[in-house]
């Protein structure tokens, strides 16, 4: 269908804390972090971060009005509050989509609602796409899909809008290094020596921050320099996009037939740097089944007014 409206109503709800956490064993190395909050005999749904390796946050659970739903929230391997930080023995997309199964089985759900930007967008559609009759609705944000126009727009594209960003992002390497930054920055990323990867995680999430909001925003700058995210967040990207997100090319858009039932709204930032439009604009095309929103004040980030809005909206349709 074509893109509608969103709404300007709905606004995200009040903060709320977990009632139960902990860490789910997955592999020999990797523990991940999962949360619930909200209500216990609500409507499922899980929340599956950006990145890849950003970690969820606090805010996260604001989406979800807490009397209708059971939240369930988790850090990705090696992602925010899961164990080991930073490691990327065995993360794959694939171990990923094993490890929302083992959750979902753990935590004794049947059929659950997935949701998820960016990345998580991503990693919502190849598990829907895995498991199709587990997913009960998907809410996407924030389209990314690994192709490869995706990824060179990220390491490339985004330095005809955000130059001065885009020049410290490349600045930071050596001018001989500058042609191929992705093997550059991953080389130090996945270096040991703290010296090493913990200057190169800064200049490659602070790009990302700076890029990621329709105006300034010194929140968002801030959090995208704190060490551990930095670090998660850069170090599992580059690794996901050395392998193309271990996805074939047009994968995700070539295997909508095996989600196509599933009740879908996608919501895109107009002008979003980070995950252009065409992304969505794509997979609406061949998916026209399903709500497409187009935000026309905001770019990337999640907390933008116009995102969450539609977002928390989304949600509400899906009360029942």
């Amino acid at each position: 269908m074509p893109p509608i409206d969103p709404p300007r109503r709905a606004d995200i709800h009040p903060h709320i804390e977990p009632h139960a956490s902990g860490l789910l064993e997955v592999s020999a190395t990797h523990r991940i972090y999962w949360e619930e909050c909200g209500n216990p005999a609500g409507i499922p749904v899980v929340f599956l971060h950006g990145g890849p390796g950003a970690g969820a946050s606090p805010a996260h659970r604001r989406f979800f009005d807490p009397s209708a739903f059971r939240i369930v929230i988790l850090d990705q391997r090696g992602a925010g509050r899961s164990l080991p930080h930073g490691d990327l023995t065995d993360n794959t997309t694939q171990h990923l989509i094993a490890d929302i199964e083992t959750l979902r089985r753990a935590r004794g759900i049947g059929r659950w609602i997935v949701f998820g930007g960016s990345w998580g967008s991503t990693l919502a559609l190849a598990y829907a796409q895995a498991h199709p009759e587990q997913v009960q609705a998907l809410v996407l944000r924030g389209i990314f899909m690994s192709r490869k126009l995706e990824l060179d727009w990220f390491l490339y594209g985004m330095r005809h809008v955000f130059p001065e960003a885009w020049r410290a992002f490349s600045g930071f390497l050596p001018p001989a290094e500058r042609d191929d930054l992705l093997t550059s920055y991953h080389r130090r990323l996945v270096d040991p020596d703290p010296r090493i990867h913990l200057p190169a995680a800064h200049a490659w999430s602070t790009y990302e921050g700076a890029c990621s909001t329709l105006l300034p925003s010194p929140e968002t700058l801030a959090s995208f320099a704190d060490d551990q995210k930095a670090l998660g967040l850069a170090r599992i990207e580059a690794h996901y996009f050395v392998h193309r997100c271990f996805l074939d090319e047009g994968e995700l858009l070539a295997r909508v037939d095996r989600i196509r039932a599933i009740p879908t709204t996608i919501v895109q930032g107009r002008y979003d740097m980070v995950c252009p439009i065409v992304s969505a604009d794509d997979l609406a095309r061949v998916w026209p089944e399903a709500n497409y929103v187009v935000v026309p004040d905001a770019g990337h980030s999640a907390m933008e007014p116009g995102i969450r809005t539609a977002l928390v909206a989304a949600m509400e349709r899906l009360k029942g």
